[in-house]
Order: structure tokens, then C-alpha cells, then sequence
């Protein structure tokens, strides 16, 4: 089991639409995939048409030891793709937390009972980089980072990877970074272009090849309570996840295998 986590502590950089979108990619090439929603405002739950009162039990539940992961966890409208849904009880568990031991390994352990039911977990962290995202990234094998195309893309990445060096020196060793997916591109704007052509200079080849373009399909489909992948295929938006999905099996360490 790969266990990914999606994090940016930089609001609106689409972090919750590509942990959804990838999900559903990822499923639908075979892989038995969970989706962790991480975030206390539950946007991952409700893009994948989950309401609030169908939340019996929540991420918030699996942290602090009141139920696992297997209990937990939902099966969605997209095969293959199962969810463990957040609720806004999330928003005191920083705080919780403090006060349990293992406080930085809670998810860590809850998920060692799903090795042998999902091939790939997927975790929307919230953005910021207190103790949900810890526990996300100690939980990892490996960091997606989303990363905006406008002017201030850059900004805050650096804190991001600090706090990545700081995880692998005390918790987590084998923590890497599978990729950083640039998000928001708008072709017609030469800034998006500009900002696509630092990022790449500055990170190199740890920037995918796959760019997610600015699509009013992605930002429709959440609304209606599914995926971009399944709310319109075809997009531009839907195409540019699918051969992201592709791109990030290619780059995993071992491999995922589909059941």
C-alpha cells in the first residue's frame, strides 16, 4: 500500500480537486484506492457527493482511536474508490491531539490495517502545517505538492520543504516527494507561462510534465457532488488528471499493482 499525502499550506491551489480527481484517475486505471479527507472543512467529502449527515464516522474518529480505518471507511460512486470523510469535529482534534501519545503517529498506525484492502491511499491534508498535516506526512511514503500558476507560487514553498527535512530527520526517514503538479494554467495568460517556466528551473524534474489547465468543469463538478472525471470526462480538466494519475503511478517508488 503507497500512502500519498497532498499538501500545500497555500489556500486555493486546487489541492482538494486533485486529491479528488486523482483518486478517481487512479481507480479507474484499477487500483483500489482510499481517499482520507484530512481537512475540517470537508470539501473532498462533498466533492465526492458525500453530505454531512451521511458522515457517521469521520477521520476525526480514526485519529483519536474511537474507530479504524476499515470501519471508517465508505464506498463511493466511483468503483474501486473507497472514502473516510471528514466533519468539522476536525477543527478541535489539533488541539486533542496534544494531549495522546503518538500524537504525530495516530494515522500512521490507524492505517497498517488497510495494507492488504487499498493498493494507494490518498490524503487531502488542510493548508496549514500543524498536526493533521504532521500526521498525514508521517503517515506517507511519499508528498504531492499542488502548486498554483500565478505570481505568488512560490511563496510559502520553501516552508513546505523545510517542514518536510524536519519530518524526515525526526519521524519519518523514507518520506519523499513524488512530485510537484502545477495547477491553474491558463494558456492565454503569459504569467501562467512565466510562473510554469521559475518553477520548473528552480525544482527541476520533480515538477510533472502534466499541467492541470484552468477549467470551469473542475470548478462546476463539486457542486454536483462528483468528480470532474465523472461529471465530464471529456474536459480538458478531466484529461489533463487522467494523464496526471498516469504519470504519478510512473513515479511511484514500488509500484502500485492493481487487484
Amino acid at each position: 500500500m503507497t500512502v500519498i499525502a497532498v499538501a500545500n499550506q497555500k489556500g486555493g491551489v486546487g489541492k482538494t480537486t486533485s486529491a479528488i480527481n486523482l483518486a478517481t484517475g487512479l481507480a479507474a486505471i484499477g487500483l483500489r484506492v482510499l481517499l482520507i479527507d484530512l481537512d475540517p472543512q470537508g470539501n473532498a467529502s462533498t466533492g465526492m457527493g458525500v453530505g454531512r449527515n451521511d458522515r457517521a464516522v469521520s477521520s476525526y474518529e480514526v485519529l483519536i482511536g474511537r474507530a479504524s480505518v476499515t470501519a471508517a471507511a465508505m464506498a463511493t460512486k466511483v468503483p474501486r474508490l473507497d472514502l473516510i470523510p471528514a466533519t468539522v469535529d476536525l477543527s478541535g482534534a489539533e488541539i486533542e491531539l496534544v494531549e495522546l501519545d503518538a500524537r504525530t503517529h495516530r494515522l500512521q498506525h490507524a492505517l497498517r490495517q488497510g495494507r492488504e484492502r487499498w493498493d494507494v491511499v490518498l490524503i487531502d491534508c488542510p493548508p496549514s502545517l500543524g498536526l493533521l498535516t504532521i500526521n498525514a506526512m508521517v503517515a506517507a511514503n511519499s508528498l504531492l505538492v499542488p502548486l498554483q500558476c500565478e505570481f505568488f507560487a512560490l511563496e510559502g514553498l520553501s516552508q513546505l520543504l523545510s517542514t518536510v527535512e524536519r519530518i524526515r530527520t525526526r519521524f519519518n526517514p523514507g518520506l519523499g516527494i513524488v512530485g510537484v503538479a502545477l495547477t491553474m494554467y491558463d494558456r492565454r495568460n503569459r504569467l501562467s507561462e512565466q510562473v510554469a517556466t521559475d518553477v520548473r528551473a528552480v525544482l527541476g524534474r520533480v515538477v510533472f510534465e502534466t499541467v492541470i489547465p484552468r477549467n470551469v468543469r473542475l470548478s462546476e463538478a463539486p457542486s454536483h457532488g462528483l468528480p470532474a472525471l465523472i461529471y465530464d470526462h471529456r474536459c480538458s480538466g478531466s484529461e489533463a488528471y487522467m494523464a496526471l494519475a498516469r504519470e504519478l503511478i510512473a513515479r511511484l517508488p514500488a509500484r502500485a499493482e492493481a487487484a
